[in-house]
């Protein structure tokens, strides 16, 4: 039972851990390219937010995987989930009329 409270009970809070890590990584990403036109310094909002994007990720992750190699697997899992969902979300629509009109 020991064994169980230590091992599985805390791998499985990382799977949705790393999958909210994701949507907020991969949500910023794209609220920062949608600034760029309107942005009059395109180049710092980038790095700005590559930088800012990545600091808070690797730090959540650092604490999440608590020195557990198994957690960044299973964390990793999460996050592109999270990458997958979101294409997939903000892909362009198109509809049956677009497709038949272009052959």
């Amino acid at each position: 039972m020991n064994l169980f409270l230590e091992t599985i009970i805390p791998n499985l809070f990382v799977f949705p851990l790393g999958f909210g890590l994701g949507l907020f990584y991969f949500t910023a990403l794209w609220f920062t390219v949608k600034q760029l036109t309107r942005s009059q310094h395109p180049v710092l909002l980038i790095i700005t937010s590559g930088v800012v994007r990545l600091i808070l990720a690797m730090t959540a992750l650092y604490f999440m995987i608590g020195g557990h190699w198994e957690r960044v697997l299973i964390a990793l899992a999460g996050f592109l989930l999270a990458r997958t969902t979101l294409i997939h979300r903000w892909r362009p629509q198109t509809s049956l009329s677009e497709i038949l009109l272009e052959e």
